[in-house]
C-alpha cells in the first residue's frame, strides 16, 4: 500500500492526506473544486477548507478522479450524502483488490443506509474498512496526538491498512465491528447539535451530560438493531467521538447547535459556512431509520424536528423532560 488516493479534499480529507504522507506513502488527493487543487499544488495549503496548515509539498492534488483512483488503497472522505454517486463513479476505475477506507459519517437520507451499506451496494464485493473516532481535522493535520478506530471485517486488510496509515501520533486501534463504528460516527453528530442547543440556551452542564449519556443509549439501541456490538460504543468510535463532538466549538455540529440555541436561524448559520454539518441530514435519516426499525430515539427525533421541521426549541425541550423514566440501561426501549 505505497500509493494512497484520498477522495475528497475538505478539512478531514486534507488531514488524512497529511497522515498518509507522514506514514511514508505516495499521496494524491482528489478535489472537486479547481481552486482547492491550485491551492494545494502551488501554495501547499488547503486555504478554502483547512487554512493556516502547511502541507507536505509531496502531496499532489488533482481534479481528475481517475488519477487519484490509481492507487493501492483509497480513502473515501466525501460528505455522506455524496458517497454513493462518488463510489459509483469510481467503480470502473479501481480493481477488485483495492481496499477502501470509508470516512464519511452519516446515514443516507434517500435509503436509510449506513455508509458501509452504500459502499457495498455501489462497489459490490470490495474489501473496505471504516475509519471513525474522536478527531478534529486541524489537530490531526498539525500532528497532535490522536487515537482512532479502524473497523474492518477482514482482519488481514485491517492490519495492512493500519500498517500503511498508522504513526506514533496517529494511533489506529482495530475492530471488526463495522456497524458499531458506523452508528457511533453518524449519531454523535445529531447528539452534538442537541448539546449545542443546550449550551446556547443556557440549560447547564447537567443537561449536557444527560444528553450525552442518554444519547449514548439511543446510539446503542440503533447499533443493536442493526447488528452492531454494544462494547464498540464504549470505545473511540462511540463514547470517544461523542464526548469530543459534544463539548467543543471546533465541532461544526456543536457550534451549529449553540447558534440555534441562541436564537439564530438554521439557513443563516449554514450560509456562513463552506463546510458540511452532517448532523442536519443525519437527524432526518436516523429518525426515519429508527421508525422503520421500531426503536425509540427521542433526542434524535427532537433534533430532527428543530433543524428540519421548524419545531420550537422550548417545546421540544419540554417534550423531552415530560417523557416517562425507566431503568438506566442503554437498551431500555421505554426511553
Amino acid at each position: 500500500m505505497d500509493k494512497i488516493g484520498v477522495i475528497g479534499a475538505g478539512a478531514w480529507g486534507t488531514a488524512l492526506a497529511s497522515v498518509a504522507r507522514r506514514a511514508g506513502r505516495d499521496v494524491t488527493i482528489w478535489a472537486r473544486e479547481p481552486d482547492v487543487v491550485e491551492a494545494i499544488n502551488t501554495g501547499h495549503q488547503n486555504t478554502p477548507f483547512l487554512p493556516g496548515v502547511d502541507l507536505d509539498p509531496a502531496i499532489r492534488a488533482t481534479g481528475d478522479l481517475a488519477e487519484a483512483a490509481d492507487a493501492d488503497a483509497l480513502i473515501l472522505v466525501t460528505p455522506a450524502q455524496f458517497l454513493r454517486p462518488t463510489a459509483e463513479s469510481l467503480a470502473p476505475m479501481i480493481g477488485p483488490d483495492v481496499p477502501l477506507v470509508v470516512c464519511a459519517k452519516g446515514i443516507e437520507i434517500a435509503t436509510g443506509a449506513l455508509m458501509n451499506e452504500v459502499v457495498e451496494q455501489a462497489l459490490p464485493e470490495r474489501r473496505f474498512a471504516v475509519l471513525s473516532g474522536p478527531t478534529f481535522a486541524a489537530e490531526v493535520a498539525r500532528e497532535l496526538p490522536t487515537a482512532i478506530t479502524l473497523a474492518c471485517a477482514d482482519v488481514g486488510v485491517g492490519e495492512r491498512l493500519t500498517d500503511a496509515l498508522g504513526t506514533p501520533r496517529f494511533r489506529i486501534y482495530r475492530s471488526e465491528d463495522v456497524i458499531g463504528a458506523e452508528v457511533g460516527g453518524a449519531v454523535k453528530n445529531v447528539l452534538a447539535i442537541a448539546c449545542g442547543i443546550v449550551d446556547g440556551r443556557g440549560l447547564g452542564d447537567n443537561a449536557r451530560a444527560a444528553i450525552i449519556t442518554r444519547g449514548l443509549a439511543e446510539m446503542a439501541r440503533l447499533s443493536a438493531a442493526k447488528g452492531g456490538r454494544a462494547e464498540t460504543l464504549m470505545g473511540l468510535s462511540g463514547i470517544g467521538d461523542l464526548t469530543l463532538t459534544c463539548n467543543a466549538m471546533q465541532s461544526r455540529n456543536f457550534s451549529l447547535g449553540v447558534a440555534l440555541g441562541q436564537g439564530r436561524g438554521l439557513a443563516e448559520v449554514l450560509g456562513e459556512r463552506n463546510s458540511v454539518a452532517e448532523g442536519v441530514d443525519t437527524a432526518a435519516a436516523v429518525t426515519a431509520l429508527a421508525a422503520t426499525l421500531q426503536i425509540d430515539m427521542p433526542i434524535c427525533l427532537a433534533v430532527d424536528g428543530i433543524v428540519n421541521h421548524g419545531a420550537d426549541i422550548e417545546a421540544s425541550v419540554s417534550g423531552l423532560l415530560k417523557r416517562p423514566v425507566g431503568t438506566d440501561s442503554p437498551l431500555d426501549e421505554r426511553r
